[in-house]
């Protein structure tokens, strides 16, 4: 690793965004560095499709039948090793994407992007990072006045920037590559480790709810699809037969206009993250708009299941009602299990990969699936005595605590490296950490 020390000399580099620079690093406008490219895939001379996806440039099947390709790749950039491309577009409404890729090999992607190939090749991956500082700044956002749909090459090529000597340069981009390479496999690990620890969650959760937590018990056939065996003391019963279900319809689309600033809070399918409610980020209704479903209005003890979209099968428990009385819109379905089920149970029922493969089953069936209440007709729950779903419950609580504060200290150590690694690539792209 570079030593990193700081720059004896510095100076203003009237840069709003990169403030001071060492004294000898030159300013330029990007146009005097690069230019764009308009190379045409003329008789689809290049098949090698390109795509830009949180700011890594990667290849794409051409030939494959999913996503959303065109009829012709004509009109498509040719794009070479080193070329930089920038993803302008829907600046109103996307403000998280990384908009700057770096290409490592000849290609084709969409003219939609601005392309930058550097005069100088040998600026080209530290211009790269520079413009990556940039755009970890949000700084395209800012450019132009007022609410932009997108910008254009002229407009960026304004856009002025810094320059280090070449020798300078290429210490720069030594050290990024290889910190940034030790970093981003920090984070993959934490990341695979987060997904490992997820499926011993759901493995736990499906084992216990099907098979309780006596190993010994003697087992009998189970009539439910998946579940070869249950606990021979267990009974079955049908979905329906033990819950009170309702939604709401037509609330999908309720209008913007329509929400208040002080009323009766509403939950929908985007306040259900990872099987868990969060009460952030709510709209909120009339009382009269409240009051057109009386009979959907929340309780503690309620389950309530995504049943339509992306989301279906999604669930949370209600264990409190923090804001008071509230209630949901259309993509939720409210469940209230009846005396013979304990809530937390059921719950975690809904998780398991039994009712899951229910909802898969949906999402295969149809263009957007949907949970009517015909389908949950068709559901079979495994029913142990209530005393022994408490138990189950209250095991499972603990045991997947326990692994949601491993994931939660995982998740912070991502943040963590994420704010690192930015840090790093903008205080050494600029200037204020010398790695020469």
């Amino acid at each position: 690793m570079s030593e990193i020390t700081s720059y004896e000399k510095m100076k203003d580099s009237g840069i709003e965004w990169i403030g001071s620079v060492p004294s000898d690093w030159r300013v330029h406008t990007l146009y005097q560095l690069v230019t764009q490219v308009k190379e045409k895939n003329s008789n689809l001379q290049e098949k090698n499709l390109l795509s830009l996806s949180y700011g890594k440039i990667k290849r794409k099947d051409i030939d494959s039948p999913d996503g959303l390709l065109p009829a012709s790749f004509d009109g498509y950039n040719i794009i070479e090793n080193g070329d930089i491309v920038l993803r302008l577009t829907d600046l109103q409404n996307d403000h998280t994407s990384l908009r700057v890729g770096l290409a490592t090999e000849r290609g084709i992607i969409t003219s939609a992007y601005t392309t930058l190939r550097p005069i100088d090749t040998s600026n080209s991956k530290y211009l790269f990072y520079l413009l990556h500082a940039f755009d970890l700044k949000k700084g395209f956002y800012g450019m132009g006045s007022g609410v932009r749909q997108g910008l254009n090459y002229a407009e960026v090529k304004e856009l002025r920037i810094v320059l280090p000597s070449q020798k300078e340069q290429d210490a720069i981009v030594y050290f990024l590559d290889d910190q940034c390479s030790e970093i981003d496999l920090a984070i993959d690990e934490a990341k695979s480790s987060i997904q490992d620890y997820k499926t011993l969650k759901a493995n736990i959760i499906s084992t216990t709810v099907l098979s309780g937590l006596d190993g010994d018990v003697g087992k009998r056939k189970c009539r439910i699809e998946w579940v070869p065996s249950i606990p021979s003391h267990w009974d079955t019963a049908r979905f329906v037969y033990k819950n009170w279900i309702r939604s709401r319809l037509g609330w999908k689309g309720l209008k913007a206009e329509e929400y208040v600033e002080d009323g009766y809070p509403f939950l929908s399918a985007f306040n259900i993250n990872n099987n868990y409610l969060c009460w952030e980020q709510l709209n909120y209704i009339t009382q009269e708009r409240y009051d057109e479903s009386p009979e959907i209005k929340l309780r503690v003890g309620d389950i309530l299941l995504v049943k339509d979209g992306a989301g279906i099968g999604k669930c949370a428990r209600i264990d409190s009602l923090p804001l008071g009385e509230s209630t949901v819109n259309g993509s939720l379905a409210v469940i209230t299990p009846n005396e013979d089920l304990d809530y937390r149970y059921e719950y975690y029922y809904l998780q398991c990969n039994v009712f899951q493969n229910i909802i898969a089953r949906l999402r295969n069936g149809m263009g957007v699936p949907h949970l009517t209440q015909e389908a949950m007709k068709e559901i079979v729950i495994p029913l142990p005595p209530r005393e022994e779903q408490e138990q189950i419950a209250n095991f499972l609580d603990t045991e997947c605590r326990k692994i949601d504060e491993i994931i939660e200290l995982k998740n912070l150590l991502i943040i963590e490296l994420e704010m690192y690694k930015r840090s790093l690539i903008f205080e050494t792209v600029t200037g204020k950490r010398k790695v020469v």
